[in-house]
């Protein structure tokens, strides 16, 4: 008979890779180094990745997010603003430039080239199909390279079916960086079929983190009595996570910012739980996370590899001669 105080047992089978991908930990870095080299106040346009407790880490240290450049103060223009790894429309830097403002531009890399190739598209004469979700920072961003009118927001199979363009034969599609592998192939399937000479982007949009943590989460949830996904609710990235592990196999897929959003009442007994980050999670929170686990159970961390990711963004230009310390990013990186 088990002593009272013996804990059940717990494997779990964390993914690899998780959490940060080098677009956002640019972005975060590039409020830090802007913080180190021109002092707070730093202001931020709209969350710098959606994750409160990078944002909250970050205002500690002396940013100041905000939705509109009109809230800088005329006291700060001289600070600088820093615009968000989701991109923005060309109207944001326009404005900046009207108000004086020195402006950083964190937009990730791979979101600048959907963008590019978005005005690729239209600089060869196509209507721009953008596939993505509505009301997306990263969408109205890459709507907003374009003039009003140039691109059409796909959304799902049913947007195929209403979509009836001037030209059919000068059309050319792009997606948000953070869908789901499975559910854009089906929208352009539908699309193909629809628009035979519609025209691919150059290169694929969806970004090699998305997809890669969503192959790592198909190869751990099959059989998982639970998989966590650890991210924010208006975090696409980290929401798609939940949806492809509920289709890969998982008993029950939830989504969870801390270790005090995790419902115990709802888990019951588990064996096998399965464990990944949204792209803008910080490792921090899913070591508190297994730690919170190891409080009632004998856990037991299955490393699942499924890719080795090297790819690093380096900062602009304006901030490489200030040192990004391992002290500077402990907030996010323990």
């Amino acid at each position: 008979m088990l002593a009272r105080h013996t804990k059940p047992p717990l494997t779990i089978r964390l993914c690899q890779p998780r959490g940060f991908c080098a677009g956002v930990d640019r972005a975060i870095q590039i409020v830090v180094l802007a913080l180190k080299k021109y002092g707070a106040p730093v202001y931020v346009r709209h969350e710098i990745v959606h994750n409160r407790y990078v944002v909250e880490g970050l205002q500690k240290l002396g940013a100041v997010f905000i939705e509109e450049l009109s809230e800088i103060p005329p006291e700060h223009q001289a600070s600088p603003v820093v615009f968000s790894a989701h991109g923005v429309p060309k109207s944001v830097p326009a404005d900046a430039q009207a108000r004086n403002l020195f402006y950083l531009d964190a937009t990730c890399p791979l979101v600048s080239k959907v963008h590019k190739q978005a005005m690729r598209h239209q600089r060869l004469g196509r209507h721009v199909l953008l596939i993505g979700h509505a009301g997306h920072p990263e969408v109205i961003g890459t709507m907003g390279q374009l003039p009003e009118g140039a691109v059409t927001l796909i959304e799902n199979e049913a947007d195929v079916a209403r979509f009836e363009p001037a030209d059919p034969a000068a059309l050319g599609f792009v997606t948000q960086t953070t869908l789901s592998v499975e559910d854009t192939a089906g929208v352009i399937q539908a699309l193909q079929e629809k628009f035979p000479e519609l025209h691919a982007a150059a290169a694929e949009s969806i970004c090699y983190a998305t997809t890669n943590r969503q192959d790592a989460v198909k190869e751990t949830a099959a059989g998982a009595d639970l998989f966590l996904v650890v991210g924010a609710p208006n975090s696409s990235n980290s929401m798609r996570l939940v949806e492809v592990a509920e289709r890969a196999g998982a008993k029950m897929s939830l989504l969870v910012q801390r270790a005090s959003e995790i419902p115990w009442d709802r888990i019951g007994a588990i064996g096998t739980l399965g464990l990944s980050a949204g792209a803008s999670a910080p490792e921090i929170i899913v070591d508190e996370i297994i730690d919170a686990f190891r409080s009632r159970f004998d856990v037991t961390v299955d490393l699942a590899v499924t890719a080795t990711e090297t790819e690093n963004f380096p900062v602009m230009r304006a901030l490489r001669d200030v040192e990004l310390t391992r002290a500077d990013m402990a907030f996010v990186n323990g």
